[in-house]
């Protein structure tokens, strides 16, 4: 039964923290590169502190934000069709797992193939880690859950699997999206060079479509979206001793159709002087200057088949929700 907290051993939850999390000296520097540079930019991975993570998890539940339902949806009626493409037994990786919850999909899909499960999230938030190991070991008691709390780009190499298993990667959300096309098939080499031939990369991505339904996914009506990208400002000034006034700034997601993304922007509502304590630093704003905060990139079918081929896969299966807005696209090692 869920919640059945006793039987969470540590034989079948354990939690590796690198600690980058509390990296301050990364993020020191890089939130000096950012705000120093012309147009100035802070890095969205730097969203994912411990409030950040908990907005993000608010905003998935918006009904603006079609993202994560439409992909439920998709494991919903697809996620034993999905995992019946890859041969048996599985262990499963995931790259920024967040709460994991349309992930419970795919491990029951796999569970009803086999007897045993290894699940291994990778994400910057213990929290929400050991937040997501309680619920997934309270309703199956036959997964073991080993989590590591780190950057899923350094935490590749820490994948675990037994003799005969095939490693499924998971990467879902439309993660891919917040990369540039280069730096996205970058990665998704990197991905490949840590697994072997025959194992999967299951890819969420979002696809083009109207502005008209893109942008309000990223400026939603409660203003949630307005407060996660804020958060950026606000965790300067918890980390870094900064004295950003968040009302001050204006929240602002435009879809530019050219590059087929979103990109998010903190704009100044006046000429202003933000000084940050740990930088040593003083940082000038005029009217209407913006930090750019996010590009999430859309993607079309001829575009997914191209990233799967340049970095080393093959794609074997694509999955879409009802009104055609997100792909879930199964890729095999070759």
């Amino acid at each position: 039964m869920p919640g059945q907290l006793p039987s969470i051993t540590p034989s079948r939850f354990v939690l590796h923290d690198s600690g980058f999390r509390i990296n301050h000296d990364q993020f020191a520097h890089d939130v000096r590169l950012g705000l120093t540079a012309s147009p100035k930019t802070l890095a969205p991975k730097y969203f994912y502190d411990a409030l950040g993570s908990q907005l993000f998890e608010a905003i998935c539940l918006l009904p603006e934000y079609y993202l994560t339902r439409s992909e439920t949806e998709i494991f919903a009626n697809h996620a034993a069709e999905i995992v019946a493409k890859l041969p048996g037994p599985l262990t499963i990786a995931e790259l920024g797992s967040g709460s994991s919850l349309k992930t419970r999909l795919l491990i029951e899909a796999i569970l009803k193939r086999q007897h045993q499960l290894h699940y291994q999230p990778i994400d910057i938030s213990s929290t929400i880690l050991e937040q997501s190991a309680i619920m997934l070991l309270g309703y199956y008691q036959n997964l073991r859950v080993t989590a590591l709390a780190a950057d899923y780009t350094r935490g590749l190499h820490s994948i675990l699997r037994n003799k005969g298993e095939k490693v499924l990667i998971l990467f879902l959300g439309s993660n891919i999206g917040n990369y540039k096309p280069d730096d996205a098939l970058d990665l998704l080499k990197a991905i490949r060079k840590s697994i072997d031939n025959g194992d999967g990369l299951l890819l969420g991505a979002d696809l083009k479509k109207s502005a008209a339904v893109l942008e309000p996914a990223y400026d939603d009506s409660l203003g949630v979206t307005k407060a996660f990208n804020l958060n950026l400002l606000l965790r300067i000034n918890r980390e870094l001793g900064g004295d950003f006034d968040v009302t001050s700034f204006a929240h602002r997601a435009t879809y530019n159709q050219g590059l087929g993304c979103i990109e998010t922007h903190l704009i100044s509502r006046s000429a202003q002087s933000i000084g940050i304590a740990a930088l040593g630093l003083q940082v000038d704003f005029y009217q209407g200057e913006t930090i750019h905060t996010e590009s999430s990139y859309k993607y079309d079918f001829s575009q997914l088949k191209s990233l799967a081929k340049s970095s080393g896969f093959e794609s074997v299966g694509t999955w879409l929700d009802q009104n055609e807005r997100f792909s879930c696209n199964l890729w095999i090692a070759i």
